[in-house]
């Protein structure tokens, strides 16, 4: 799994790939720890849209990409290469982070370490699950490369694979059900409610794919596609932490309002899907992301690597006048998510919220770590999209 770069609008390729229209996506491949030979993570938003996989570790982009949250072309994304690319995060020894934010302490006896946390979805600043993910996405991307993966054709379906696109997704299916079983202790040992919650949909989603590789069809990647999003959110999650740049911000931010209602607990082994049917607001969503890909068109073409100590006065011009956009949507995504009825929408909708106001805070000063706030906030986004069309 290898970190896509941070974000700026939704959206962004990753630098191995993910491409639109057919283009399979890199699996999760390894990149080194943060401080090793590859420096900080990279500096840009994935988009919000095409299907982004599991890449590693965050080394800045080597070729000066836009890593922004691109949200344009969602509607035309529709065949993109079924990879779980997850990318692999990169998490410091001591763990980063300045303690736990939004943890509950569990005093009733339940399996479920985060059973007490009721507190409103919010930043993450300190995770003990985060290196553990860290292994297991980097297992994964160990297993689909030596089956080749990546170089699949995922408009093919499975009435017409050969022998060796069968024993590929077959092997592929049996690396998937590895990673999610191997996630279940971390949705028992995570104190947070919105992590138990991704790691929940991570392990519900990536089931449901494996369970239709025998019949596979085009249409499947659309379910790939929310595992990838939700296991590149853990991912950008964790290297926030790792990579100092959420405990700064997180008090810096108003807490938004107490949930609307709790997730109840289940059998951490077999989670359901949080959008089974199309939800009410899932139009909403698809509109925001659209406007939001609209509006910010102009930052788009500000390179994202470059710190804000270097900018021109025509960049910081730009970043200036994103602000008031992206604290807007900021508040949309959160209407959204109250309005949708559905506590597991409502908390990451919420979190991505705020991961998106954590990023506004720290742009006047930003350098790269600051962008996986903004490729939370974008993988978040991409989670709730992939999951409507999914619905669908």
């Amino acid at each position: 799994m290898s970190l896509p770069p941070p974000p700026g609008s939704y959206g962004h390729q990753p630098p191995t790939g993910g491409q639109p229209g057919g283009g399979a996506p890199q699996p999760w491949s390894q990149q080194p720890y943060p401080g090793g030979p590859s420096g900080p993570p990279p500096s840009g938003p994935p988009p919000w849209g095409p299907q982004q996989q599991w890449a590693g570790g965050p080394p800045p982009p080597s070729g000066g990409g836009k890593a922004k949250w691109i949200l344009g072309g969602l509607a035309a994304i529709l065949a993109i290469a079924l990879v779980v690319v997850i990318t692999v995060l990169v998490v410091r020894p001591d763990g980063g982070g300045n303690g736990p934010s939004n943890t509950g302490t569990n005093s009733s006896g339940s399996e479920f370490a985060s059973a007490n946390d009721t507190a409103p979805a919010n930043i993450i600043t300190e995770d003990p699950t985060c290196e553990a993910w860290v292994k297991l996405s980097r297992d994964y991307a160990d297993s689909t490369k030596t089956i080749r993966w990546a170089d699949r054709d995922s408009s093919i379906p499975a009435s017409a694979w050969t022998p060796d696109q069968r024993a590929m997704f077959e092997a592929a299916g049996r690396a998937m059900t590895r990673a999610a079983d191997q996630t279940v202790n971390l949705v028992k040992r995570t104190p947070h409610r919105t992590m138990r919650e991704l790691y929940e949909q991570f392990i519900a989603y990536t089931r449901d794919f494996v369970k239709r590789i025998p019949s596979y069809a085009a249409k499947d990647d659309n379910v790939v596609a929310v595992a990838n999003a939700i296991g590149n959110g853990l991912n950008n999650v964790c290297s926030a932490i790792s990579f100092g740049s959420a405990p700064p911000v997180a008090p810096l931010i108003a807490e938004p309002g107490p949930p609307s209602k709790i997730s109840p607990l289940g059998d951490p082994k077999a989670p359901a899907l949080f959008l089974n049917t199309v939800n009410s607001e899932c139009t909403g969503w698809s509109s925001m992301v659209a406007k939001f890909s609209k509006d910010t068109e102009a930052w788009l073409t500000v390179d994202a690597k470059i710190p804000a100590t270097e900018w021109t006065s025509e960049q910081k011009a730009i970043n200036d006048a994103v602000i008031p956009i992206m604290e807007a949507n900021a508040d949309e995504l959160e209407r959204l998510g109250r309005a949708s009825g559905n506590p597991t929408f409502e908390d990451i909708a919420i979190l991505a919220a705020q991961y998106q106001r954590a990023y506004v805070t720290a742009l006047p000063g930003y350098t790269a770590p600051d962008g996986f706030l903004a490729q939370s906030a974008s993988f978040m986004v991409m989670t709730i999209d992939w999951a409507c069309k999914a619905a669908s």
